[in-house]
């Protein structure tokens, strides 16, 4: 098969010819209509994760049935599927339920696994689902990861309506799910950019106000979802009321920051990690998207403009997700 295939981490992809993927007894062959890129597609790049090699990208993916293993039942060749990125075995689903990505063996399609930037990509059953008949297979290729991240963020962080959330660094896919998921569930919405551009198409999203990342924001919020780090963490905590909740899924400029206790602890702040979410989380994700959730899409290009799209995805102007279409 055709793939865009990373042979040494650090490194860049290639274009270019890989066996295709085998199918387990318990496995489903999917041929992508439609995948998205996330950071994820630059990290692997730059071995933060160094993934197993070859490494093929893309942790969003949507298409058609190819082929199913011997024991998959009720999914049938030619079926049209979302393909949920989030893998954990069997045996942490039954014993944690949604924390299951938390515990050993859990991977993500296109980081441990093989991803969807390819002819045909590979995935236990249990992580397909039927595509939703009223989205386009952009918008599909486009809200899992993302959605599910936010979904999980929003959850830990008990957003509740009429709270306020900020979120920082929007634009993104997974920050422009959370506007959704947040406007949805009746919070006030503030986000942070320093792009004009974004910051108009997040007002028109539903967002009340967006303040630039690098000055002072002049509200303070019930909750806030910082996935920057170093670059944006003192203004974060800063941006807290008494008792707030800070909810972190990601670093994108750096690793460490510094925190200062006595104003953690004389504040009552609360600081919770969060990265992905579960299977039955991506049930309810698909069932909102079912009935209407709105998914940001940024561009949609042909998968051989791949490198194109990596370039806008560092850039950091995109305001959702950037969508690759395949010749299928």
């Amino acid at each position: 098969m055709q793939a865009w295939i990373l042979d040494e981490s650090p490194g860049v992809y290639r274009r270019g010819e890989i066996n295709d993927p085998s199918v387990g007894p318990h496995d489903v062959r999917v041929r992508p209509v439609a995948s998205a890129l996330n950071h994820m597609d630059l990290w692997v790049t730059r071995a933060r994760p160094r993934p197993k090699l070859p490494h093929i990208p893309g942790c969003d993916v949507a298409g058609v049935v190819e082929a199913v293993g011997s024991g998959v039942e009720g999914i049938c060749v030619g079926d049209e599927v979302v393909v949920n990125p989030a893998v954990s075995p069997l045996s942490n689903v039954v014993a944690h339920g949604d924390d299951a990505p938390m515990y050993p063996g859990f991977e993500i399609v296109g980081e441990q696994r093989w991803g969807g930037h390819a002819d045909l990509l590979v995935v236990p059953s249990r992580n397909i689902v039927p595509k939703p008949p009223e989205r386009s297979w952009a918008e599909c290729a486009a809200f899992p990861l993302a959605t599910l991240t936010a979904y999980r963020m929003l959850r830990r962080g008990r957003l509740k309506a009429g709270e306020s959330v900020m979120i920082v660094g929007i634009g993104g896919g997974v920050s422009m799910a959370a506007l959704a998921l947040a406007k949805t569930m009746g919070a006030t919405v503030y986000g942070t950019t320093r792009d004009p551009e974004t910051r108009v198409r997040a007002l028109a999203s539903g967002a009340s106000a967006v303040f630039r990342s690098d000055e002072d924001w002049p509200v303070k919020c019930d909750v806030v979802l910082e996935s920057v780090g170093p670059a944006t963490w003192e203004r974060s905590i800063g941006a807290l009321v008494p008792g707030g909740r800070l909810v972190v899924c990601g670093g994108t400029s750096g690793p460490t920051v510094e925190l200062n206790l006595p104003r953690l602890f004389f504040k009552q702040f609360e600081i919770i990690g969060s990265t992905m979410g579960g299977y039955g989380e991506f049930a309810e994700v698909l069932n909102l998207v079912n009935q209407g959730l709105p998914i940001a899409v940024d561009t949609e290009m042909h998968i051989s403009r791949y490198e194109e799209a990596l370039e806008r995805l560092e850039l950091g102007r995109q305001t959702g997700k950037i969508v690759l279409v395949h010749d299928s």
